[in-house]
């Protein structure tokens, strides 16, 4: 890799291997991400996405491969670790601290200097800052994990589950302060299984299935490699269908098509022809939902397995 592509990414993962034992969770997985993009790395559950991040964030070491985080070992506690914020599925904080004490300690610990009280004001927990964490609900616990994942702006942020047990409007808010960190080019690296997040947000995404990434690319670049579907019920004719059914459920055919604009047109058409009358008629281009759903479909053992 040049020294030019090199300065243009903030992580770059070549041939990862992770292993338990004798079991592969990630196998020759290799991909960067750009500085100042948000990175989704979506997976499958079992996939080893979470062996991925662990990796990245410097808490695992891979089996072979290299990682290279803002061009630093990302176990490094001093050249990369300030320079990033970790957001974790459950951050174990110590339950006698108070939300504001919490801060102080993140504080400490990277390096980072912040405003403690806008930063609680933008993720709504102004109210709590003198709560001691143990008191906190659910939703109000992940709030203070994100602030304390960006406290100090860091130049990396891994959002791991971001949004799990908030409400729409916390959920919303939380993306807001995304987008004003992204304003600031700071890099983020997403993992989700909410798949409409990573459609809205995502710049690039990659998709993980039983330790390799099978997918990668913008949404658009995704989704085209997936047929759009058009369904609607039988119709109520003995004049044959101009397209080739893909299946029929109960009163409803679905028909898959790479080319939804002119397939629509001709069946639209032969309706016109026939005077029928297309009762349920939908059609929709392939989204994410359609990419994940393949993935998940193949239940091929793996060699670790068979």
């Amino acid at each position: 890799m040049t020294t030019a592509a090199r300065n243009e990414h903030v992580i770059e993962a070549e041939h990862l291997r992770c292993v338990y034992g004798e079991f592969t969770a990630v196998d020759d997985v290799s991909f960067a991400v750009r500085r100042g993009e948000l990175y989704a790395l979506l997976g499958t559950n079992g996939a080893g996405k979470t062996t991925t991040l662990e990796t990245l964030e410097g808490h695992r070491r891979p089996a072979s491969g290299t990682v290279r985080v803002m061009d630093a070992d990302p176990g490094d506690r001093q050249a990369a670790r300030p320079r990033m914020g970790i957001m974790l599925q459950e951050s174990g904080f110590a339950a006698d601290l108070t939300v504001a004490e919490t801060l102080r300690l993140m504080g400490r610990l990277s390096g980072r200097s912040d405003d403690a009280g806008i930063l609680l004001e933008r993720v709504g927990l102004a109210s709590k800052h003198d709560v001691r964490v143990g008191q906190l609900s659910g939703g109000e616990k992940r709030r203070l994990d994100f602030a304390t994942a960006v406290y100090g702006r860091p130049e990396l942020v891994f959002l791991d589950e971001p949004t799990t047990a908030l409400d729409p409007a916390a959920r919303e808010a939380l993306w807001d302060h995304v987008t004003d960190l992204r304003a600031d080019g700071v890099t983020v690296v997403l993992t989700t299984h909410y798949l409409e997040e990573a459609e809205q947000h995502a710049d690039r995404i990659g998709m993980m299935h039983r330790g390799t990434l099978h997918h990668e690319g913008t949404l658009p670049e995704l989704v085209a490699a997936f047929p759009s579907t058009i369904e609607f019920d039988i119709p109520r004719t003995s004049a044959p269908l101009p397209l080739e059914v893909t299946d029929v459920r109960g009163e409803q055919v679905s028909v898959r098509t790479e080319h939804l604009q002119r397939d629509l047109y001709r069946l639209l058409g032969w309706a016109a022809e026939h005077r029928v009358h297309l009762d349920h008629l939908q059609a929709r281009s392939s989204s994410l939902a359609d990419v994940f759903c393949e993935l998940a479909a193949d239940t091929a053992p793996t060699q670790e397995e068979s």
